[in-house]
């Protein structure tokens, strides 16, 4: 493929792109109390200036993927990367909870965009012999923002305003728009066609999961508000699964699926970011609510966790292959479960930050051997032609691992503890990084039982597409 901006070029506007998208995950997350103030927002109205993002940039990261593969992957990137910059003003001029929570809403659409074709982008523009160091690179960096996300957030509420939580993005977002489009090669998938009611039926289908299982942390999972939509998406997911099987030009094809590495390799993306992620939400509250470190010293204490996989991301890409990539995912697996499990055995509202600090330096380790493996593990598995879906795939799965994660672990919190007061909190967090390890176990197992090595393809002559390439100057 003729590339136009070359490799490195390539990564850094998608990086950037990325680590920006990735970030406004949880950046808001220290500001709530300033705009609660602001704005005199309920409770519910705080909850879903994060959620919103969390449910839309969830649930279109394949439709994402499926609309680049048909319609152009640069020109699809740059329009997500307009969208989120122009969603990211509108929500730093809010003047209403409800304003806010909204432009949260786009804001996430265009985030969902921007990683799956990141990914797919990057992979094109470098020969295979660097192809798992820009992986770990660019997943090192979408990872590295969430976990820094509340950090920075707080440091720029406590020495600024809560809107420049927003302003920071626009100014990025106008100068990645035009390198973009200069420097990014055109390109798309195997199918001329869109399959337009399979992207809505999976659509849909993640609509109805991921917007249940958001509700869950503040309904509980009995609630009718919850089990209604996860049961219909799941319905819609199962009709999506059917659908797909009869036609020409699938959204996902069915075959993925029955290849055991890539089924069990975005099974472990799901369980691993899940079981961490779910305990991070938890765990930033601990060191505020329990050990009254203010936002920032809060997030400046986080940093031996969330600084490791910048060290660690590149190393895992560069010898990943060497040391076997399914060797360092299980390895990755079980730092973090031991992490965890270490946390639970060590919190108490007297706990020393000395304490924690070993368990904080693991997890980033594990950290950030998953980063750097989990997509290209899941990529290894297609063929070139299918890198689009299937990193679309891996981005949903991991998302909604975040979603699952934050749900399952909120609820057992809640179940056993509260917020008011030090030991409260201390009861409900327990048992959360219990189940924390267990699902860092099971995506160790499914880890250890995923292919060391993909298997041959095999290529029959009526599924070959001509894969389309256009240089736009």
């Amino acid at each position: 493929m003729n590339v136009r901006g070359g490799g490195l070029s390539t990564f850094l506007i998608t990086g950037v792109a990325a680590f920006m998208a990735s970030m406004d995950n949880l950046v808001v997350t220290t500001a709530l109390p300033t705009i609660r103030d602001r704005f005199n927002a309920s409770l519910e109205s705080l909850e879903w200036t994060v959620n919103a993002y969390t449910l839309t940039y969830a649930i279109f990261l394949l439709t994402a993927a499926i609309l680049g593969d048909r319609f152009g992957r640069r020109r699809v990137f740059v329009g997500g990367v307009t969208l989120f910059t122009l969603a990211s003003a509108a929500a730093a001029m809010a003047t209403s909870a409800e304003w806010l929570v909204l432009a949260r809403a786009v804001q996430g659409v265009g985030a969902s965009v921007i990683f799956p074709l990141a990914l797919t982008l990057v992979v094109q523009s470098v020969p295979q012999e660097r192809r798992g160091m820009s992986i770990a690179g660019l997943s090192g960096m979408s990872g590295l923002a969430i976990a820094i996300g509340p950090w920075i957030g707080g440091m720029i509420v406590e020495l600024g305003d809560w809107h420049w939580v927003f302003w920071v993005n626009v100014p990025i977002g106008v100068i990645l728009v035009p390198l973009a489009l200069r420097l990014l090669t055109e390109s798309h998938g195997p199918y001329g066609r869109l399959d337009v009611r399979g992207t809505l039926l999976v659509t849909l289908g993640l609509l109805g999961v991921v917007y249940g299982m958001v509700r869950s942390t503040s309904l509980g999972w009995g609630s009718p508000l919850v089990i209604a939509p996860v049961v219909a998406g799941a319905a819609l997911l199962v009709w999506f699964v059917l659908f797909e099987s009869r036609v020409p030009n699938p959204v996902m094809p069915p075959r993925l699926f029955r290849s055991r590495g890539f089924a069990l390799s975005n099974l472990v993306a799901l369980l691993v970011q899940g079981g961490m992620f779910g305990a991070v939400f938890l765990l930033t509250q601990f060191l505020q609510h329990v050990l009254n470190f203010s936002p920032m010293g809060a997030g400046l204490r986080t940093l031996p966790w969330t600084m490791m996989p910048v060290l660690v991301a590149p190393l895992a890409g560069m010898f990943g292959e060497r040391l076997g990539v399914r060797r360092l995912m299980v390895a990755g697996a079980v730092l973090q479960g031991g992490a965890l499990a270490w946390f639970a055995l060590v919190v108490s509202p007297e706990v020393s930050y000395l304490v924690l600090l070993p368990g904080m330096v693991v997890a980033g380790l594990g950290m950030g051997l998953f980063f750097a493996l989990s997509a290209r593990q899941t990529l290894d598995f297609v063929s070139v032609e299918e890198e689009g879906v299937a990193s679309g795939v891996n981005s949903s799965m991991r998302q909604v691992g975040v979603v699952m994660g934050i749900a399952v672990l909120s609820g057992l919190f809640a179940a056993t503890g509260d917020y008011t007061g030090p030991e409260a909190f201390v009861s409900g967090l327990r048992p959360a990084l219990w189940a924390g390890t267990v699902i860092l176990a099971l995506g160790a197992l499914a880890a250890l039982l995923t292919p060391a090595r993909p298997p041959a393809p095999v290529v029959r002559i009526e599924e070959i597409k001509p894969l389309r390439t256009v240089e736009s100057g």
